[in-house]
């Protein structure tokens, strides 16, 4: 007798999960497609904005909804810590605390447990942890990262998982996934018994089902076989951009999207550099998220047709047009570069705002082109001539990897 968690999806006997694949590139896997979320549609392919703590930093929710966001995300393990669960309850749930009317998926909050080293165990059971804040003991299981998302009014809610690094070894890597495998399952009887919880006056949220595996592509395809097979609205795949080289990456993805089923959305989770963006879409990604151009923004970097460029660069001290003559965001229509160099090399705290403004702009411009090539049978073309136009140097790649291999080994801070 078979796993009774392995199943249609959660939603497919009265609710069908609303995902409408359109098109498929020809030449490539791209895939244009309409995720059809309880508080809006979202047209995918997708980027997400990351608010880990009920904020993308430094805008308000008009300001990240002017970029042209759809959804964003926020994170279970920063928001149970700090504000809490009573206090979001009592605000009348997440959207309603943030002002953001439209979907917000929640990450389970594993990939910060995984990053707090040696303030955490791992067990069958959950993990056990510390808190970065005050090094108060907390607990996160399965069925408890479901009730925090449910509490918070999550739109699309992820599973705890099992989050290794690069450098660990192909015995911790299996453990992993296998432990991801179980603990999913767990969310998934949780999530049905729990059922009344997934539904509210605007509909019913989804449960997506997150694929590990570590870095070896046979792992990759058992496990993305398993989160197909198993009751999910949606397919994750995790666990990488954790420190590995890029074309490691685009090997493991490639072989967990081999394996995802064509009529659920796909979403990979933690990447979002614009030529990467562009990459992951050719293999049949439907779904990104990251804190990369918020990230950069407040440090001066700013997205352009050409790449990025660096705002307190004193040839920009006198450049009185746009950072971006292309670009349609408040900040190029509004100010020149000169005053935001200006405002970087003051410390100003506007600078943060209008950068910030501009990157999520400039990436969700990217996410309109990506879906308009695909529907015109054009994408092969076009991710070319973005990735002959858009230079990365070197510098930027070894910074790129730094940062990432750093980021696995601490909490994320936030967007």
């Amino acid at each position: 007798m078979g796993n009774p968690n392995r199943s249609a999806p959660l939603s497919a006997e009265k609710n069908p999960p609303p995902f409408r694949l359109l098109t498929v590139d020809p030449s490539s896997h791209a895939r244009r497609a309409v995720l059809e979320a309880r508080r809006g549609t979202i047209e995918l392919p997708a980027f997400m904005p990351v608010g880990t703590q009920a904020t993308v930093k430094s805008l308000t929710a008009a300001d990240v909804w002017a970029t042209g966001s759809q959804i964003l995300l926020a994170n279970t393990y920063h928001l149970m810590l700090r504000p809490g669960l009573d206090i979001i309850e009592s605000a009348g749930g997440l959207h309603q605390f943030m002002a953001w009317s439209g979907p917000i998926l929640t990450d389970s909050g594993g990939f910060q447990v995984f990053s707090l080293a040696n303030r955490r165990k791992v067990s069958e059971h959950g993990v056990t942890f510390r808190s970065h804040l005050d090094g108060s003991a907390h607990e996160l299981t399965p069925e408890r990262a479901i009730d925090l998302q449910l509490g918070f009014g999550s739109d699309i809610v992820m599973p705890l998982d099992d989050v290794v690094g690069f450098d660990s070894d192909n015995a911790r890597q299996l453990d992993s996934m296998a432990r991801t495998h179980r603990w999913l399952d767990r969310a998934v009887a949780h999530w049905q018994f729990r059922r009344e919880s997934t539904v509210n006056e605007h509909g019913r949220a989804f449960l997506f089902g997150i694929a590990q595996g570590g870095f070896d592509g046979g792992r990759r395809r058992e496990s993305a076989s398993a989160i197909a097979e198993s009751a999910v609205d949606g397919c994750a795949i995790g666990g990488l951009s954790v420190g590995e080289p890029k074309e490691t990456m685009a090997e493991m993805l490639a072989a967990s999207v081999s394996a995802l089923p064509i009529e659920r959305p796909r979403y990979l989770m933690g990447v979002g550099s614009p030529e990467d963006l562009w990459q992951c879409v050719a293999l049949g990604v439907d779904m990104f998220d990251c804190v990369h151009p918020t990230r950069v923004a407040r440090r001066g970097a700013l997205f352009t047709r050409d790449g990025r460029v660096n705002i307190t660069s004193a040839r920009f001290a006198r450049e009185f047009g746009p950072v971006d003559p292309t670009c349609d965001c408040e900040t190029c229509t509004t100010y020149s570069a000169a005053y935001l160099h200006h405002l970087f090399r003051a410390r100003e705290l506007l600078a943060y705002r209008l950068g910030t403004i501009h990157n999520l702009r400039f990436m969700q411009r990217q996410m309109a082109e990506i879906r308009l090539a695909i529907k015109t049978g054009d994408f092969v073309s076009a991710k070319q001539a973005f990735l002959d136009r858009y230079q990365v140097s070197n510098a930027e790649v070894a910074q790129a990897q730094k940062q990432r291999w750093s980021l696995a080994r601490r909490v994320a801070g936030g967007a």
